[in-house]
């Protein structure tokens, strides 16, 4: 039996919904300038036939994340609601695999390693059954979802390329993004953007 060491990636768009985009219960400045690029990306990957992921936060009415009941967040993307519907101008292909997290009121579930698609099956396993290694990450927000998704993904062995053209972040304090990428990449994520894209 040969091993394979070629490289298999998959896209991941991180919580690109209404509540996170301006307009929205907990907006991103500028949050809904990435689609236009995220929507290249999933073309690229689309016409490569590789796997695309989207994680969507999917809170309860009640749970221990929001302002309300000890956490830190004001109410935003509640299960069904208009909010947490992924941006209308975000194109989400029908093969992509959708990934909920956020739904045990008692976890923040930032990243999107600790999330399950609708059959309940964990992100990193569906991940391991398409010998996915590498995963290109994009969406809201970067010093949040996507920092805890990235630092997530390279703890369990995946190689992590950031997508500089598609990520937003909220800073709560001036420079948080910048700390979190600086983050990503000390601990070994790489970057690339659209016109630099290199899938083999």
């Amino acid at each position: 039996m040969s091993v394979k060491n070629e490289t298999k990636p998959a896209l991941l768009i991180v919580d690109v919904q209404n509540d996170f985009c301006p307009g929205g219960m907990l907006a991103v400045a500028e949050g809904d300038r990435i689609i236009p690029a995220l929507n290249g990306y999933c073309e690229l990957f689309l016409n490569k036939n590789l796997p695309i992921f989207f994680s969507r936060d999917w809170h309860p009415q009640e749970t221990s994340h929001f302002e309300a009941f000890g956490g830190a967040w004001p109410v935003h993307c509640i299960m069904e609601s208009k909010g947490a519907e992924f941006h209308p101008a975000l194109k989400v292909p029908e093969v992509a695999t959708i990934i909920s997290k956020g739904m045990d009121p008692s976890r923040d579930d930032y990243s999107a390693f600790d999330g399950v698609d609708d059959s309940g099956t964990p992100f990193p396993e569906l991940l391991r059954r398409l010998d996915v290694n590498t995963i290109f990450i994009g969406g809201l927000a970067t010093d949040y979802c996507i920092k805890e998704s990235a630092l997530a993904a390279l703890r369990q062995g995946f190689s992590v390329t950031l997508l500089e053209d598609a990520v937003r972040g909220v800073d709560l304090k001036p420079g948080d993004s910048a700390k979190a990428m600086a983050e990503m990449k000390t601990t070994g994520a790489k970057s690339t953007n659209l016109s630099t894209i290199d899938l083999g």
